[in-house]
């Protein structure tokens, strides 16, 4: 006897094609329509016993033995947080910057990282490494690539490290592209680093307004000139390009769109991603044209469905959120931390200033020295204290801290962009594997 499973959602196609998606698993599938129509209703039934479905629909987690307490399923998942042989680890390796955004929350109060933070890397990562079976390094900052000689050499032992216990290690970077010459970007390739997110918000003047660089000259010409020069490098990795927006740009972004098309449609390692401009405690916060709630959630996938009708991809970021716990923030995660250029230990980079922010330092030694109290507070703030997440049919996949400084900063229950509009994304990620 099966049940449908409470993490289901179901949805239909504009050409009556049914999308099926389980959080819990991950799994998403399509039926034809005579298909979906014997599918429906298995899923829409109390109980089932036979079918000629059943099998697959068992599989991939649709439906469940009737005697599964899927409550627990999820709760146990939510444990698996806590492994000791995964770690994550964001990496400053400076924390200066080249631009100026007009978004920008962050002050820029240290520059490239110490001697004695890359040491303490360096060791502490040689002494985790034999009990670790994964390795994931963001590269992030202000704008990494100033520090490109500490990504480099930082690079060098993760690789050394992960090759001698067997480690799967992967890495990414999230650069303003200003720097991402073809040369320095074949370099990184070298460095593991195969996600890479480059922000262009819009077209050069709209870019240009929002992204300067620090001496008010415009960037936009810089960046593109970069990224069509890569293209010309083999290899398998991803360049998101994410597209920041706010009221006053919403009408430019379609323009931008076919820009996109007529640069990068012909290379589908290049896609987009499209977020809203928010306040985060920058100096010009109050000055900010932010979208609201509704006009974001409609945007978001508005533009995205425009781009994939274009020939250019959904970012995989989006996809891949759908998993189970991959729509958990990284500060969330109990083995995952962010090392600042002087080797301070952080949990947040939009809470820099927030002293229950501050976890520790990592010694030269490679000793991780951490307040078990303040980590507690962002990684036990979401479903364990949140009922309403607890019966959410996206659980399994954000925990309920999809973001817990926002949590904490608000009060409010923080639901990603993707599970507000669940069936449009899911209608999306069909539409583009048709179009593969």
């Amino acid at each position: 006897m099966y049940k449908p499973s409470r993490f289901n959602v179901i949805t239909n196609t504009d050409t009556n094609e049914l999308i099926v998606y389980n959080s819990y698993t991950g799994a998403i599938a399509l039926f034809d329509e005579k298909e979906g129509e014997e599918v429906c209703h298995l899923l829409r039934n109390e109980t089932v016993t036979e079918a000629p479905l059943l099998g697959d629909l068992v599989e991939q987690g649709f439906l469940v033995d009737e005697v599964v307490d899927e409550k627990k399923r999820a709760t146990f998942l939510h444990q698996t947080l806590n492994r000791k042989d995964s770690l994550h680890l964001v990496l400053l390796p400076t924390e200066a910057c080249n631009f100026r955004c007009t978004y920008c929350y962050e002050d820029f109060p240290r520059g490239k990282m110490t001697e004695n933070a890359k040491q303490g890397l360096k060791n502490y990562i040689q002494k985790e490494g034999r009990f670790l079976q994964q390795l994931t390094v963001s590269w992030f900052g202000g704008e990494p690539l100033l520090g490109y000689d500490v990504i480099d050499e930082l690079s060098e032992v993760f690789l050394q490290v992960a090759r001698e216990y067997n480690i799967n290690y992967s890495a990414e970077i999230a650069t303003n592209g200003y720097l991402l010459t073809k040369e320095k970007f074949e370099r990184l390739l070298q460095c593991g680093i195969r996600q890479f997110m480059v922000t262009v918000d819009g077209e050069e003047e709209e870019h240009n307004k929002r992204r300067s660089l620090a001496n008010g000259e415009g960037s936009f010409n810089t960046i593109i000139e970069n990224l069509t020069n890569i293209k010309d490098v083999t290899g398998d990795f991803e360049i998101t390009i994410r597209t920041n927006f706010d009221e006053e740009s919403l009408e430019t972004i379609p323009a931008f769109i076919l820009q996109m098309k007529h640069l990068f449609s012909d290379d589908q390692r290049f896609k987009v991603y499209f977020r809203p401009i928010a306040r985060w405690g920058g100096k010009n916060d109050d000055c900010l044209s932010i979208c609201d709630q509704r006009t974001v959630d409609q945007k978001i996938w508005e533009f995205s469905e425009l781009a994939i009708s274009e020939g250019v991809p959904m970012s995989s970021l989006v996809a891949g959120s759908l998993q189970p716990t991959a729509s958990v923030c990284y500060a969330a995660k109990p083995n995952s931390f962010i090392v600042a250029s002087d080797a301070s230990i952080y949990k947040c980079t939009l809470a820099f200033d927030d002293d229950d922010n501050k976890l520790g330092n990592l010694s030269e030694d490679g000793t991780l020295h951490l307040d078990y109290d303040k980590l507690a507070k962002w990684t036990l703030s979401g479903e364990e204290t949140d009922e309403n997440c607890q019966a959410c049919f996206f659980r399994p996949a954000c925990q309920g801290n999809h973001c817990p400084y926002y949590r904490k900063a608000t009060g409010n229950r923080p639901c990603s962009h993707e599970k507000r509009q669940i069936k449009k994304v899911l209608q999306l990620i069909v539409q583009e594997s048709a179009r593969a």
